[in-house]
């Protein structure tokens, strides 16, 4: 099944909110609808509503790679990588390297975390692993065993960010 933007969600409890049907009264990036459920608003609007669903019952193992936005109900073991946000929902259980945009982890993860942007933490979630972003928000509840790196700027930025001392305007001016 393709989600596009206007399509409805059938009347089945367990699946997600069409992409733009939630109230647009809070901006947030996550909001939770029902006890145990969390749902990444405008993750469809920022890809062009593209979004990828791992079904509760999938199980996957391998490299998932994504060219919008990424929600994982069931297991995963290997690699994901998306261009998008991956959101991991209170009944996933995953066990990768995650390479995204943002990461919402509302079920269990163990692995690493590679974000350029937001990686949130929800209430009942818990990561084992290690976490690169710019930001990160651990909510109440959540559980965290492993190591933060702040980014604040993208790694092929920081080896050019400034020339070293005493360097030739000839070097200077190399392309790398």
């Amino acid at each position: 099944m393709i989600w596009r933007r206007d399509d409805r969600v059938p009347a089945a409890g367990d699946l997600p909110a069409a992409p733009g049907e939630a109230d647009s009264a809070n901006d947030d990036e996550t909001t939770r609808t029902e006890p145990g459920r969390t749902e990444v608003r405008g993750m469809a609007d920022q890809q062009g509503g593209e979004v990828t669903i791992v079904g509760q019952g999938a199980k996957l193992e391998g490299t998932v790679v994504s060219a919008g936005s990424l929600r994982i109900d069931g297991q995963v073991r290997g690699q994901i990588n998306a261009e998008g946000d991956v959101l991991l929902s209170p009944q996933s259980q995953v066990e990768a390297d995650i390479r995204a945009q943002n990461v919402v982890v509302a079920g269990r993860f163990k692995g690493t975390i590679l974000v350029k942007g937001r990686a949130e933490l929800a209430r009942g979630g818990r990561v084992d692993g290690d976490i690169t972003s710019k930001t990160l928000v651990v909510e109440e509840g959540g559980i965290f065993q492993g190591q933060s790196i702040m980014d604040q700027q993208p790694a092929p930025q920081k080896a050019a960010a400034a020339p070293a001392k005493g360097a030739t305007p000839e070097a200077e001016g190399a392309k790398v």
